[in-house]
């Protein structure tokens, strides 16, 4: 923090903006690292103190009260200490998470509409806004795919854990001789650039294409070729936004998830920069399912990288997902566990 403020201070700090604005968040970041800590150690300084005052004295009461603050604390702690370990470039920033039906049919597309429901739910816990940017119904029923912005801080930190395959066990609702189904839906997570984060694409590499939106968003949406489709050509990889009601904003949208999808990419091939990506890295594979959902014969909800489990899987749907994130994320940072 100390070393920030000495560059901060420096006559010359804002001849380079961008990387100004860096060194600012970093401080502010830091900042606040470290104002938590002072909380924290405060908190148990007060604890302490309590503890002293009431000696050996017989009273349950108060006994009660502290053991509920030092787990109150303990909590506090245990997500403070996973905050710390979100220090990644793109930790903080919003998340663009895109859910898609796999294999399984119309129990799959249901399977993806339960699935945005529960992050729906988790997103409502954790006090983040969540926006639609694409949205395309099942045929039937549930939906084939979804995208998501997810605002909040940390968003993307938190959310990186549960990218790659869900997979559902139950017995179908769809099949008149109630068997049991496996079902999939994989979950793509992107951070949301910042503006000093933003990178420059040459139009030239881009195909755009408009089209009459579909689906869930109204009858106005579907009066005119808002929609907007957009291949980078280089690498091959599609995005596209229909639920803003002009082109214009569907084109920024669409931008957005394209220059994520391009920074993700650019990271997991290793490369130096976004002119190095080529078509043959866009089919990177997801590799094989990262969570079971059981609902028969037993309730489960099993997570294969960390072996995480509960029975609860009532409380799992309706959002209660801390407990496999934050594995992961221990588990992840020491790591043991495999990018």
């Amino acid at each position: 923090m100390e070393e920030l403020e000495n560059k901060m201070q420096e006559t010359n700090f804002w001849d380079n903006i961008e990387e100004a604005q860096l060194i600012t968040q970093e401080a502010k970041n830091l900042k606040d690292k470290l104002e938590s800590y002072k909380g924290f150690v405060k908190s148990l300084q007060d604890i302490e103190e309590l503890i002293a005052l009431i000696g050996d004295e017989e009273d349950e009461e108060t006994y009660r009260d502290i053991i509920r603050e030092i787990d109150s604390l303990g909590e506090e702690l245990e997500d403070f200490r996973i905050q710390v370990t979100l220090s990644g470039e793109y930790d903080r920033n919003n998340a663009i998470v895109t859910l898609h039906a796999g294999v399984g049919g119309t129990d799959a597309q249901d399977w993806t509409e339960m699935l945005l429901r529960m992050y729906s739910r988790w997103c409502d816990k954790k006090g983040y806004k969540v926006e639609t940017l694409d949205y395309l119904p099942g045929d039937e029923a549930g939906i084939k795919g979804v995208t998501l912005k997810i605002c909040g801080e940390y968003a993307y930190g938190y959310l990186k854990a549960e990218k790659g395959i869900h997979r559902l066990v139950r017995i179908s609702p769809f099949n008149a001789a109630g068997k049991r189904q496996t079902s999939f839906a994989s979950v793509e997570v992107l951070p949301e650039l910042t503006k000093a984060q933003d990178i420059d694409i040459n139009p030239e590499d881009l195909k755009l294409d408009t089209f009459r939106a579909g689906g869930a968003g109204g009858q106005y949406v579907n009066k005119t070729e808002s929609a907007v489709r957009i291949t980078h050509i280089p690498t091959g990889l599609v995005v596209q936004c229909q639920n803003e009601r002009s082109q214009h904003s569907n084109r920024e949208t669409a931008m957005k998830l394209l220059k994520a999808k391009l920074i993700e990419l650019k990271d997991r091939a290793h490369k130096e920069k976004i002119e190095d990506l080529s078509g043959e890295l866009k089919d990177i594979g997801w590799g094989s399912q990262i969570r079971s959902y059981v609902f028969q014969p037993y309730t489960l909800v099993k997570d294969h990288r960390t072996l995480t489990e509960i029975g609860n899987i009532d409380a799992v749907m309706n959002g209660d997902i801390d407990i496999f994130i934050k594995e992961y994320l221990k588990q992840n940072k020491s790591g043991s566990l495999q990018q």
